[in-house]
C-alpha cells in the first residue's frame, strides 16, 4: 500500500501541504500518515515526579486534540482516501525523517510556525529534503510564489 505521511503544525503552509498530501493520495489510491510532532520542556520539573506524569499526559493529549480539530477543519467529510492521524512526542523534522522510512513519499510545506517569515524554506522542510528517506515534496503557499523568479509578473 502506498503511504504518503504529511507534516503538520496548523500553520497555512502545512494545512496546504495536507491538501495536496490528499488529493496525491486520492489519485494514487494511497493512505495518508497526517503527523503533528511535539515537544514539551521537563527542565524545571521533578523527574519521576507525579505531576511529570500529569505534565506529560497533558501534551500528549493536547496535541491529539489539536491535531483531530487541525483535520476536522481542514478536510471534507467523507474522504475518497483514509487519513490516519500521528502524534508524536518529538523535534519535528527528526519525527518526520523517521516516519519518512516507511513511506513512499513525505509531505511538508514550505514554512511553519517559526519566526523567519522571509525565508523560502523553513528548517523543518530544508532538514526533511536533505535527511528523508523517500521523496520529499515541498508544497508553497500561494505566498510563497510570489518570492520565487519570474513568479506574478
Amino acid at each position: 500500500m502506498t503511504r504518503i505521511v504529511v507534516g503538520l503544525d496548523g500553520s497555512s503552509g502545512s494545512l496546504t501541504a495536507l491538501h495536496w498530501a490528499v488529493e496525491q493520495a486520492t489519485v494514487l489510491h494511497a493512505e495518508v500518515d497526517a503527523v503533528l510532532a511535539y515537544n514539551y520542556d521537563l527542565a524545571w520539573i521533578d523527574i519521576g515526579s507525579d505531576y511529570e506524569t500529569k505534565w506529560i499526559e497533558g501534551h500528549a493529549h493536547a496535541a491529539r486534540d489539536a491535531l483531530q480539530q487541525i483535520l476536522a477543519d481542514a478536510l471534507p467529510e467523507p474522504l475518497p482516501i483514509a487519513v490516519h492521524p500521528v502524534v508524536v512526542e518529538g523535534a519535528p523534522a527528526a519525527v518526520l525523517v523517521e516516519m519518512s522510512r516507511n513511506a513512499s513519499l513525505l509531505v511538508v510545506g514550505t514554512r511553519g510556525r517559526g519566526g523567519f517569515t522571509g525565508l523560502l524554506l523553513g528548517s523543518v522542510s530544508q532538514r526533511c529534503a536533505e535527511h528523508a528517506h523517500c521523496p520529499v515534496v515541498i508544497v508553497p503557499t500561494v505566498d510563497d510564489t510570489s518570492a520565487l523568479p519570474g513568479a506574478n509578473r
